[in-house]
């Protein structure tokens, strides 16, 4: 069956349970996970007339704290993955496309499945903010497994 599961984690409950699940599974088919988290890239939303003397710091600092909650992330998750006795990786990544990172890290990492959540949102909401496991679901050619 499956012997290398990514879980793509942005932290939320609803993720937060979809990595329980696939360490549930990893477990029951003896495979092994790899957790992932995107960070979004840093923007500056000021004008372009306007540019603050401070920037490189901003982004230094964003780096920074986002990759500190990013691995305190992915640690909690290696833990309850030790816990259930089942080999475990972190990885952090960096961009604005999270699905395509995503993908990307299931390809390199050579992961038979991913398994990530789902909001379920629908209608107009779905379409204003797209969703990244739809974006997976259509562009993997890796297997995906959705948890609601």
């Amino acid at each position: 069956m499956f012997k290398h599961i990514l879980l793509p984690t942005d932290g939320s409950k609803l993720s937060d349970r979809a990595v329980q699940r696939g360490i549930e599974l990893a477990k029951a088919v003896d495979a092994r996970v790899t957790a992932v988290h995107v960070l979004p890239e840093f923007r500056m939303t000021a004008d372009e007339s306007f540019v603050l003397p401070t920037s490189v710091d901003l982004k230094t600092r964003y780096d920074k704290e986002a990759k500190a909650r990013a691995s305190k992330l992915l640690d909690k998750i290696g833990a309850r993955a030790e816990a259930a006795g089942v080999a475990y990786e972190g990885v952090v990544v960096a961009g604005d496309t999270p699905y395509e990172h995503i993908i990307e890290t299931a390809r390199k990492r050579k992961c038979d499945l991913i398994m990530m959540a789902s909001h379920g949102r629908r209608g107009l909401s779905a379409l204003l903010l797209g969703s990244e496991t739809s974006k997976v679901l259509t562009h993997s050619k890796v297997p995906v497994l959705v948890v609601r």
